[in-house]
């Protein structure tokens, strides 16, 4: 019986120490393969650390490759703009050595310029010399026959050599004196009417001496009549213009040569109109609100001509003068557009000789203004222009420069002479003013008259519109020195018999022609 028992407490034992082992050999199965799924995960997280290391090494080698590459690009626009500023340096010491040796050259020009000069000087006075040994004998000649003369015919004969003499001298000199002047100036100054000319292109209108009103209905035409004529009558007595209503459909016209009461003699039946009353006091009151909206307008051209030439200050009257100016024609020329354009041709003028360009822009705007002030003034436009500008705080140059452009007053500055020329430069211009056919033929006429009354003309022919005309000399009774004096002579008289716009150029022609025949 014990011997059972301990065999079965042995068995027992052994049976508790096998499981002992199973089931350690189970927990211990079972912390290897913990163990190795924690050993898998340290591997994957420390594959994805070692991807995250990889992706910052490359930013980071990226990043610093792309701040290498903006130093490098730094470095090299700094190296860049130092070799330009260098290479500026060097183009400017060039351009100095080139102005430099083109100032040398052209002191070299002037001396062999002046050198030719001199051995011109020396060859004219040694002709001169030989010219006054056969002067002598041809007078130790005259002397013999004079002796045979009476002292009355010896005197005319001395007078008559002396002005023959005289007047070739003095041609020659006028021709030499003309060239010298054209040397020095006529480059300069055709540079200069050039530049002022391309820099201005401006718009002309042409403007009528009626207006026309559409009517919604012929009914309006009674209306507008009135009983027995006393709306049409109070209308034209009001607003100063005749109102001419024919047969033509839906329309009425308003007459008138001042087209600033046409104007505002529109609106006001436009006003009358609109509202559908239409009586004598409605006029009025109509012509009145037309009239301040119409003065209104003229500040609001003026300002805009005044914005637009780029100056300021000027009087608000005198705004209104220059706004009305776009109601007034000269040759169909619009007078607003004129003066806006001999203003910018001024400046130009002004800024190529180096004066103030703002103010020859202002005198070039305002010289037309007295064109537009009450009949009634006395004086020409250019006169009341300027009397008017000086009330209103114009300088006095710009006074005198409105006083002075059409010769009322002597020019004595450069501002005055430069608003002349501007002003026939903008009005004399091939296509800026129109003139009637028949007065147009009249004038060519009347100067190719004048050019056949002298003298030694064989004929004549009047182009470019009148502003030139070519003279055809007889070349046995006009010489070449007289040609210059019968220029001279033309011209004047063409001035002082002639009224015309802009300048006529008078150019003689002297024809030598010799005729042989081969048999």
């Amino acid at each position: 019986m014990n011997t059972e028992v301990i065999l079965a407490s042995v068995l027992f034992l052994i049976v508790g120490v096998i499981a002992g082992f199973v089931v350690r050999a189970g927990q211990a199965k079972k912390e290897l393969a913990e163990r190795e799924k924690k050993g898998d995960e340290i591997i994957e997280k420390a594959k994805e650390q070692a991807k995250d290391i990889n992706y910052k090494a490359r930013k980071e080698a990226k990043e610093l490759a792309q701040e290498i590459k903006e130093e490098a690009e730094k470095v090299a626009d700094k190296m860049k703009k130092e070799l330009n500023e260098a290479e500026k340096d060097l183009n400017k010491k060039q351009a100095k050595l080139e102005t430099k040796l083109d100032e040398i050259e052209e002191a070299k020009k002037k001396i062999d310029k002046r050198e030719e000069e001199l051995k011109t000087k020396e060859l004219e006075i040694f002709k001169e010399k030989e010219r006054y040994i056969v002067r002598q004998e041809e007078y130790a000649t005259k002397l013999t026959e004079v002796a045979m003369m009476t002292k009355e015919q010896a005197k005319e004969e001395l007078v008559k050599t002396m002005e023959e003499e005289a007047k070739v001298e003095f041609s020659k000199m006028l021709i030499k004196m003309e060239e010298e002047a054209k040397e020095n100036a006529e480059d300069k100054s055709k540079r200069i009417i050039g530049i002022a000319i391309q820099r201005f292109a401006g718009e002309y209108v042409a403007e009528r001496t009626i207006t026309t009103v559409d009517l919604p209905s012929d009914d309006v035409k009674g209306r507008l009549i009135g009983r027995e004529g006393r709306n049409i009558r109070a209308f034209e007595q009001i607003c100063g213009v005749d109102l001419i209503i024919d047969d033509t459909p839906e329309l009425v016209v308003i007459s008138s040569f001042n087209v600033v009461r046409r104007e505002i003699a529109k609106r006001t039946i436009e006003k009358l109109i609109a509202d559908g009353r239409i009586h004598p006091a409605k006029v009025e009151e109509f012509h009145e609100k037309s009239k301040a909206e119409f003065e209104k307008h003229l500040l609001t051209l003026g300002e805009k001509a005044q914005m637009e030439i780029g100056v300021h200050g000027i009087h608000p009257e005198i705004l209104k003068l220059i706004g009305a100016l776009n109601y007034r024609t000269s040759y169909t020329q619009n007078q607003y557009q004129h003066a806006i354009e001999a203003a910018f041709v001024a400046g130009a003028m002004a800024s190529e000789m180096g004066l103030n360009v703002k103010q020859a822009r202002r005198a070039g705007l305002l010289h037309d203004i007295g064109k537009v002030l009450d009949a009634s003034a006395e004086g020409s436009h250019a006169v009341i222009g300027a009397d008017f500008a000086k009330k209103y705080g114009e300088s006095p140059d710009i006074v005198h420069a409105i006083r002075a452009h059409h010769d009322d007053e002597k020019p004595e500055s450069i501002l005055a002479h430069i608003v002349a020329a501007a002003d026939a430069l903008s009005g004399a211009r091939p296509g800026a003013r129109k003139a009637l056919t028949e007065s147009y033929v009249s004038r060519l006429t009347d100067i190719e008259e004048i050019v056949n009354s002298f003298e030694g003309v064989s004929k004549s022919y009047a182009i470019s519109g009148g502003r030139e005309v070519r003279v055809f000399v007889e070349n046995d009774k006009v010489n070449d020195e007289q040609t210059v004096m019968l220029s001279r002579e033309i011209a004047r008289k063409i001035e002082d018999e002639m009224s015309y716009p802009g300048t006529i150029k008078i150019t003689v022609v002297r024809e030598t022609k010799s005729v042989g025949v081969a048999k």
